[in-house]
């Protein structure tokens, strides 16, 4: 049984982070979602929210914290931009990341609205996709300049979960979009 369970811990390892991690990529991995979920879900006890909305600001912290850590990793780099891998799967990556729609519905003040940058974040990855490779890196700097200033000056965001749009712009445009050179 022991087997089994090393074996599963394993498997969700190398999805959290990636197969062939190091372990200090996977210490500073946790170490940075850890981090970002106990600053998240400290901020949002200081609102009067309830456990659904503490509980999906805990989980979508360890994602958003934890991703922005693995997408920078270079073993995550082998893993997402290794040969075959197309400008689609890169797009459907950024795409997959719904969880936006998550806080909208359960986390008092965040709203459908605050959930529109998901809309930014997916216009930033197309205009970083259809770039030449080599002003890549330069436009999704851009991108992500303009995409988190929007979010953050155009929509009234309570303090608690003002750092939702940040951190999705940089996990997702920034460390994942940008093969290391």
């Amino acid at each position: 049984m022991r087997a089994a369970g090393v074996t599963a811990a394993r498997r969700l390892d190398a999805l959290l982070v990636a197969p062939d991690a190091e372990r200090g990529e996977r210490i500073i991995c946790y170490a940075g979602a850890l981090a970002g979920t106990v600053f998240a879900t400290a901020l949002a006890l200081r609102a009067p929210y309830a456990w659904p909305a503490l509980t999906v600001i805990a989980v979508v912290a360890f994602d958003l914290f934890g991703g922005t850590v693995v997408n920078a990793t270079r073993s995550a780099m082998r893993r997402f931009h290794r040969p075959g891998r197309s400008r689609l799967h890169h797009f459907a990556f950024v795409a997959a990341h719904v969880q936006p729609f998550a806080p909208a519905l359960l986390v008092p003040g965040f709203g459908w609205i605050s959930a529109a940058v998901y809309a930014l974040t997916l216009a930033g990855a197309a205009c970083v996709l259809i770039a030449p490779a080599d002003l890549r890196r330069p436009v999704a700097f851009a991108v992500s300049a303009l995409a988190i200033t929007a979010a953050t000056t155009s929509v009234a965001v309570p303090g608690e979960p003002a750092w939702f749009a940040p951190v999705l712009v940089i996990k997702l445009l920034l460390a994942h979009l940008l093969p290391e050179r």
